[in-house]
């Protein structure tokens, strides 16, 4: 018979074990997945609970997940529109610009290629781009991983002053806000910015190579027709 699921966070946290040996990837999503069923429980217990705050509580949840989705592709379309974009991804696939790992993972971003595109953002936030901070700040949002997202915040405004930035799009990032994040970050995107068939982006770069990296899974790679072909997108 299995136990009954807990009813409060402290006896979720109450039953937790520690797994001895290696985790896998598979191992650390099955994870994810359980903890994310129970909090969305927690949720709902607080909302019968207490139903208008509850109520509250979930549509302010749900409101800040769907935003920082909307936002982030927003964004990633301000990049890929910006008249460098191209220009940094040869740089990129040439040399591992930071910049053009911005913009390549920006592409992945909109082609839902999304542990890819996280694992480009990571190389260019550390190789100094604030907006690759953004962009994860906003990925982690969008999934619900708070801790991870304030741990990106924080560092946008360490890297905002960094040299050689690519920064496309303009932020702003306020601290001590109400909410799981506690703190936002404000873009302004030009009122003229195209947007491009993600299902167009998705076919440039579902002929990319994929490689295996040590430790990182299947991360796809740029090609030097890959500029070309955001080009030829944009002018569409």
């Amino acid at each position: 018979m299995r136990p009954p699921k807990p009813r409060t966070l402290d006896e979720a946290l109450g039953r937790a074990r520690v797994r001895h040996g290696v985790y896998s990837r598979s191992d650390r999503e099955a994870s994810r997945r359980r903890i994310a069923e129970q909090l969305r429980e927690l949720g709902w217990v607080q909302a019968l609970a207490d139903p208008a705050a509850g109520q509250r509580t979930v549509q302010r949840t749900v409101m800040l997940h769907e935003r920082a989705g909307q936002d982030l592709r927003a964004l990633c379309q301000g990049v890929i529109h910006d008249d460098e974009a191209a220009r940094r991804i040869t740089r990129f696939d040439e040399t591992r610009d930071p910049g053009g790992a911005l913009a390549f993972a920006c592409l992945l971003l909109l082609a839902d290629y999304e542990e890819g595109a996280q694992f480009w953002l990571q190389y260019a936030a550390g190789g100094g781009q604030a907006t690759g901070a953004v962009c994860l700040y906003l990925l982690h949002l969008h999934r619900g991983d708070w801790r991870d997202a304030r741990h990106w915040a924080k560092q946008i405004a360490v890297l905002e002053h960094e040299p050689c930035q690519y920064a496309p799009i303009a932020h702003e990032v306020v601290d001590a806000i109400p909410g799981p994040a506690g703190v936002a970050v404000y873009l302004d995107l030009p009122d003229d910015v195209g947007v491009v068939s993600e299902d167009a982006v998705r076919d440039a770069v579902d002929i990319l190579a994929v490689d295996t990296l040590d430790g990182f899974g299947a991360i796809p790679q740029p090609n030097p027709a890959l500029a070309d072909q955001l080009q030829d997108l944009m002018a569409h």
